[in-house]
Formats: structure tokens, sequence, C-alpha cells
């Protein structure tokens, strides 16, 4: 692979405007959702209905990825959001350096700080710079934390690293704490897909607490209760995956979930 040729200009990283957006709503004190959409399960049918019931119930962010991406349907999911909801940014949020996209507006920079693979801490980012740097994409580096949700996960399985203990939020506190002085400005604790329970209202207050990072989280977020709580408790987005692509029409209620604690939430 040749690389091109190292100017001022390239070597830059592209300037991250959704980083400041983010910056601005935990600034604000807004909460935001985020839906998360595996291209493995990409049905458009299904999803179509999602970006109608969109039309009047405001979604902030899509991530679009999973831990394995088997399928060669993430672009197609890409140009189908871009198409018909044009004003919510795409991220996104990959396992793999292969799952590089230039067609959506950013990605999720993961560093595993919750585990010790350095396949994940920093290996995949080795092999993807080089498209990155080329690829015109906003990088969101983000400290990525795996909570026990009271089963194996497949991003558990596939990165090779145990959760953090879903009863000690202060590692998870010190873990982000590490993150964000090692430059990391996003932070995200998730349970993982088809988590059993969510990350405990304790661990995200923790969290809140030890970083000034925007926090997202994600995981077993499957009713409007469990949404308000994660946000109540310090998140400023949640990420909702599985159960909203099963069940569409529960973004209302999500983005009811959402508006409450924003109501509630004072501006700083």
């Amino acid at each position: 692979m040749s690389l091109p040729p190292l100017t001022t200009t390239t070597l830059l990283p592209p300037a991250s405007r959704l980083l400041d957006k983010l910056a601005d709503l935990r600034l604000r004190g807004h909460k935001a959702l985020a839906v998360l959409l595996d291209p493995d399960d990409f049905e458009e049918l299904r999803l179509r209905q999602l970006l109608e019931l969109a039309k009047h119930h405001r979604i902030d962010f899509f991530l679009v990825g999973g831990s394995l991406v088997l399928t060669t349907h993430q672009a197609a999911l890409i140009a189908l959001l871009k198409a018909e909801a044009p004003q919510v940014p795409v991220l996104l949020f990959p396992s793999h350096a292969l799952h590089v996209d230039p067609t959506a507006d950013g990605i999720l920079l993961l560093s595993l700080i919750s585990g010790r693979n350095p396949d994940f801490l920093i290996g995949q980012h080795v092999v993807a710079a080089p498209r990155l740097r080329q690829s015109g994409l906003q990088l969101l580096p983000t400290g990525y934390m795996l909570v026990d949700s009271g089963r194996p996960t497949t991003a558990s399985y596939i990165s090779g690293t145990a959760p953090l203990p879903h009863d000690k939020p202060s590692i998870a506190a010190a873990t982000a704490m590490a993150g964000e002085q090692l430059g990391l400005r996003l932070m995200y604790l998730d349970g993982g897909s088809g988590a059993q329970y969510p990350v405990s209202a304790a661990m995200i207050r923790a969290v809140r607490a030890a970083v000034d990072a925007p926090l997202l989280v994600g995981g077993g977020l499957n009713t409007g209760e469990k949404v308000y709580a994660a946000l109540a408790a310090g998140a400023d987005v949640v990420v909702v995956g599985n159960h909203i692509e099963r069940d569409p029409h529960f973004l209302a209620d999500a983005v009811a979930a959402v508006r409450q604690a924003t109501a509630q939430e004072p501006v700083k």
C-alpha cells in the first residue's frame, strides 16, 4: 500500500464538527438519541418503517456497525440512511479496519480500554490509519468500555476480552479517567448486543463524575424507563439497537424519555 505524501494538510485529521456538536449538547444539558443499525440485520422494509417514524420522532445520530459485519449490506444501509434522512449524521461503529466507509459522516474511533487485547487498543487503528486519512471521515476518538450485562456478548467473544464487572463502578470510572487523560474525546459504556440488563445507574454516575467527555451509554435499553434512567444518571447520548430493529415503534418511547430527561437537566 502506498501512502499519500506527508504534507501539512494530510497530516491533519479532518475537522470534527460532530465532536463539537456532542460537546455542545453536553454543555447545554441536552440529551440525545442514537440508533444503532447492524448491517447483518439489514431489512429494508423494517428500516423504511423506522425512517418514516423518524419524521415525527427525532433521531440525533445513526450508528452503523456490529461485532462481525459478515454481509456486504453496510454500503447499501448507509446509502439508504443518507437518502431518506440526510439531516441525521451517520457514524460508523466499527469492529475491524475493513469497516471504514467514506460515505458515512464520521467514525467512532473505538479504543477498547476496558480490555487488554492490543489489537483493539491500537492494532486495528494502525491498519486503518492510511484509509482514514484519505477518507474525509470526521474522527471521534472514543474510549469504549464493555460492561458485564448478565450474559456473554458477541463483542466480548470477538475481542477476546472480559467486560468490566457490572457492580464495580470505581473500575469503570478509573478506566474512563485514564482514557480521557490519554486524549480520547468520548466515552462509551456498552452492555453489548442483546444485553440481559443495562449498565447500572451507579456506574454511569461514577463515570460521569470522573470525566468531562460526552458519555454514550448502550445495551439493554429496551424500555422508556431504562432509557430515562441512563440519561438521568449522567449519559449524554443513549444508544438503542436490537430492540428498535425488532420493534420500530419503540422509537416513540425512546424519544419521549430523551425529551423528559432533557427537560429536567439544568442548563449549565
